[in-house]
């Protein structure tokens, strides 16, 4: 085909598209009259509400908000390494980047629907035409080239808003798993940690237990003296060596956790079981840590989770938008060019030149009530949505009251252990002094020194649980997450 041929083809092109446009407004017309056909009659509507912050007992309070790297106050270069690591390392969080990627991926995919569609094919085909059919001789019983070649345009007038909300559910499943990988973080780091403090706590209780035992051995030395003085028996003697087994066994086992939770450590951080066979932390000093008055408002935006299921919310909306507008008519501009012969001698020639062009009207009629299932089901997806953001609202605000209320009293309880622990140490001494003097029995040193290994183990265990309870109320403050604004969700625009 020449070039002169092919402008004249695409001018008569041109005049096509333009008689189609009319074509098309004549279309568009009618589809507005048909949409009155339409009905989403007998779906069951989302009728759930969202809970809001004042519902669930929050109000504005004074907040001292954790900062992005909360752990740092504890000015633990170790702590600050593993927790580095972890957040680089860790596979579970490499799966969440990777369902960021999908969610960008079908954002695209959605926005891509509302752009023409440009297609070609070519289908060259040596074939037998029957005698029997439509074809007349002399190509019937022959053997022939059927050959096609086509450029094939189309584009979707989103006239009643199907694609929009598509790619606005598709807009709200991305932020949704942008959020959730921050709240990944978060929860991860709040982990590592916890391991750590739960680690450095089984050391400390194992120094302690080392103490014991030398403490036992002291005793033991004592009661031998004294037997050789005449002043004890054999029983006395098999007493203080029980307890010296004793404490050899709490040493064994404890030996076995801090195996096991170093072994928790290194998966934490994505490396192998012995990355931190060596790892012997020690337990932070505990101070003051400030609280919230009250129960925060406005926690919603400083809690990735939340700020996740919010979206989720939002994109079930702009589902039932989408299976609303599938209900209405699916306008198509198309258009084409092309050649068509047959023989391949022909093929290139002007005459072998096809082209048109014109609109396509789409409109469900009777489909048997699947589109009303559709958007019922869509409307429910709604409500479960509702109902997990409510869920996870409320428990977000028990998490911040429950650890308010346990760091409170552990400042309390500390205080009486640290007393309690003096008081448990005096005695033992004198326990001791009257022993060696003659004046006291064995069996009350013995009550004595149990007495004393008790309230160290149970002063550490405060300590621990002051820790543990700091870390539980940074990652129920959010983390230190800051994200962006969250949508305007109306109970009343839901219709």
């Amino acid at each position: 085909m020449s070039r002169e041929q092919l402008s004249k083809c695409l001018l008569q092109v041109r005049g096509m598209l333009l008689t189609s446009a009319t074509m098309a407004a004549a279309v568009v017309a009618t589809a507005v009259l048909l949409t009155g056909c339409a009905s989403t009659s007998g779906t069951a509507p989302s009728t759930h509400s969202m809970l809001s912050p004042a519902q669930a007992g929050a109000a504005a309070a004074t907040t001292p908000w954790p900062q992005t790297a909360w752990w740092a106050t504890w000015n633990d270069p170790q702590l600050t390494h593993l927790i580095d690591q972890a957040l680089a390392q860790q596979p579970s969080l490499q799966t969440v980047q990777a369902r960021l990627v999908q969610a960008q991926a079908a954002v695209d995919v959605a926005g891509a629907a509302r752009l023409p569609q440009v297609n070609g094919s070519l289908d060259l085909t040596d074939q037998r035409f029957t005698k029997n059919g439509l074809v007349p001789p002399p190509l019937a019983g022959a053997v022939r080239w059927n050959n096609s070649a086509q450029v094939t345009a189309s584009w979707e007038l989103d006239l009643f808003g199907r694609q929009h909300a598509a790619i606005a559910g598709a807009i709200g499943q991305l932020r949704a798993a942008e959020a959730e990988s921050q709240a990944a973080r978060v929860l991860l780091a709040g982990n590592v940690a916890t391991a750590y403090v739960n680690l450095a706590r089984l050391v400390e209780a194992r120094g302690l237990a080392q103490q014991a035992l030398k403490q036992r051995e002291q005793v033991l030395a004592l009661v031998r003296q004294r037997i050789a003085a005449g002043l004890d028996t054999n029983v006395e003697l098999r007493q203080a060596e029980g307890f010296i087994a004793q404490s050899l066994t709490e040493v064994e086992a404890l030996d076995e956790a801090i195996g096991r939770s170093r072994h928790a450590l290194s998966e934490l951080s994505g490396q192998g079981p012995d990355a931190y066979s060596e790892l012997t932390p020690a337990l932070a000093a505990v101070t003051s840590t400030p609280l919230p008055a009250g129960l925060p408002a406005d926690l919603l935006g400083r809690r990735a989770d939340l700020v996740a299921l919010r979206w989720r919310v939002e994109a079930a909306l702009k589902d039932v938008d989408v299976a609303r507008a599938q209900f209405y008519p699916n306008v198509n501009l198309v258009a084409f060019i092309g050649l068509s012969s047959i023989g391949l001698d022909n093929f290139v020639k002007a005459g072998s030149a096809t082209y048109g062009a014109g609109p396509a009207l789409r409109l469900p009629i009777f489909e048997g009530g699947r589109l009303r299932a559709n958007l019922s089901a869509r409307n429910a997806d709604v409500d479960i949505a509702i109902d997990g953001y409510n869920a996870a609202l409320l428990r977000a605000l028990r998490e911040v009251a429950d650890e308010v209320t346990s760091l409170q009293s552990l400042e309390r309880q500390q205080q009486a252990q640290d007393q309690a622990l003096v008081a448990a140490e005096s005695a033992f001494d004198l326990a001791v002094q009257r022993y060696r003097s003659g004046l006291g029995n064995f069996l009350v040193v013995l009550t004595a020194e149990t007495n004393v290994i008790a309230q160290r183990r149970a002063a550490t265990e405060l300590k621990a649980r002051h820790l543990s309870a700091e870390v539980a109320l940074a990652r129920a403050l959010g983390g230190g997450y800051q994200g962006e604004a969250l949508p305007r969700i109306d109970n009343k625009d839901r219709a």
